[in-house]
């Protein structure tokens, strides 16, 4: 847990000094550019309700049937496949993935939007193929491999992502 919230740290802390100085080179005309700021920190804060909205609903649906028993906060003993996760694999980290936007959005730094976002995106589809798929494999074994050729790792049909918006209650 604590290497993810590093890592978490790294992109996001590490992506706006980054889209800083790609900023003073590539971009400078942006750097002072009041109505650019304001136009990219009101998307950056729609953005990041959604991926508020995201992040709570289907943290919620894993704590409602991802636990038994007594278990740390966070912590799953149980396959979930109710809710988004009956037509995806990792929403959670679909809402997750807008994060980085939403921060690059909220600082205004371009080359962090169009550069470093995409990057930073693209390294976590690779953690979640290198770490996490294998987790839950070990986790929980035949029922992952099951539920894997079934559900998708991401489906962006308009089903899935009004399931994905749903709110849902404790």
């Amino acid at each position: 847990m604590v290497f993810r919230f590093t890592i978490w740290f790294i992109f996001i802390i590490g992506g706006a000094v980054a889209g800083y100085f790609l900023d003073t080179i590539w971009f400078p005309e942006f750097l002072y550019n009041w109505l650019w700021h304001i136009i990219a920190f009101v998307v950056g804060v729609l953005v990041m309700r959604l991926v508020m909205t995201i992040s709570r609903n289907t943290g919620r649906i894993l704590a409602k049937y991802g636990r038994e028993g007594d278990l740390p906060r966070m912590e799953t003993n149980r396959l979930v496949t109710e809710g988004p996760y009956a037509c995806m694999r990792h929403p959670m980290h679909l809402g997750l993935f807008l994060f980085p936007m939403a921060f690059a959005l909220l600082s205004g730094f371009l080359s962090f939007i169009m550069l470093i976002v995409p990057l930073e995106i693209l390294l976590m589809l690779i953690m979640i193929f290198l770490i996490e798929e294998p987790e839950a494999k070990r986790k929980f074994g035949k029922q992952y491999d099951d539920y894997k050729k079934t559900t998708p790792a991401f489906n962006f049909s308009v089903k899935c992502l009004k399931q994905l918006l749903q709110k849902v209650e404790r």
